[in-house]
């Protein structure tokens, strides 16, 4: 028997030569399929597409001729999917290196259960090959806040185990085109940041389980696509995009509102101890904005 179909998707806004080191690994898999590589370029001004299409001819592109943001510039190309007949959509960031059999480990689990919509891996961060990133997590029901499981752990084989989870980041995840087909796609008001949260929470609330699959290895540069962690722009956006989310998701506002409040607190200290005051300004207006915007 064949193994499933794979369209494997990628966004990209600039970061050429993070682009081509991504897709290196996406081409060097070892799954026993051909897998189509698609890539929707966000309205790069560097020289991404004609590079990509110099040493990775087989890749499909998709240019946009503005930047969509992430859910925007991902949805474009999930489109394109969803009219072909794929059996799965492996989604990943341009800061993403794939070991050669983490797309088989992936396609197992789901085809293990199907009622798997998404499935993630065990994610280090790039720059110390043994601290861990993400092994999915849990949503905390009343905060709606992520409970991180394994993040900036070293591994000693805590998280072995493969098991279900509330939450799987998109910066690297297998997913069902049937998922897609009965939620629909990510929320395009998700310009950076939260649009996983979102999507996962709609995921479980269609009945689809989110899963784990630790020997699926992957690594991630954190932060690249945004400037940086506590950059200005990482700082508008992560803020904008959680009002958007809370308010969107919140039910329970009496626990909600004290906790992101508190939160914001704690940010604003930690952003004028290190003197970044630009960021500081940045999260400020992300807030205000978040609660502007229309749903």
């Amino acid at each position: 028997m064949s193994s499933p179909s794979v369209c494997i998707l990628t966004t990209v806004w600039n970061q050429v030569d993070k682009t081509l080191t991504c897709l290196q690994t996406a081409v060097s898999l070892t799954y026993p399929h051909p897998v189509q590589l698609l890539l929707v370029d966000n309205g790069s001004s560097d020289d991404t597409v004609a590079r990509v299409r110099q040493q990775f001819p087989q890749v499909e592109i998709i240019q946009s001729p503005t930047n969509l943001g992430f859910a925007g510039g991902y949805n474009l190309g999930l489109k394109w999917v969803l009219e072909r007949p794929f059996d799965y959509i492996f989604l990943i960031n341009n800061d993403i290196l794939i070991q050669p059999d983490a797309l088989t480990h992936l396609v197992a689990a789901a085809e293990a259960d199907p009622q798997r919509g998404m499935v993630t891996g065990k994610i280090y961060y790039n720059g110390e090959r043994q601290r861990l990133w993400s092994v999915g997590g849990g949503i905390h029901p009343l905060t709606l806040e992520i409970v991180d499981k394994g993040d900036n752990q070293l591994d000693t084989g805590q998280w072995d185990t493969p098991h279900a989870i509330d939450f799987a980041p998109l910066c690297a995840v297998l997913i069902r085109p049937g998922l897609l087909r009965h939620i629909g796609l990510l929320d395009n008001g998700f310009f950076l940041y939260y649009e996983d949260m979102d999507f996962a929470r709609r995921a479980r609330q269609a009945g689809f389980q989110l899963w784990y699959e630790p020997r699926a290895v992957i690594y991630h540069d954190v932060s690249a696509s945004s400037g940086g962690q506590h950059s200005p722009n990482e700082r508008y956006w992560m803020a904008r995009s959680s009002v958007r989310y809370f308010r969107k998701h919140g039910r329970h506002w009496w626990a909600i509102v004290p906790w992101r409040t508190a939160s914001a607190g704690r940010t604003t200290l930690r952003l004028l101890r290190r003197g970044k005051t630009a960021a500081l300004r940045a999260y400020w207006r992300g807030l205000w904005h978040g609660l502007r915007e229309e749903l």
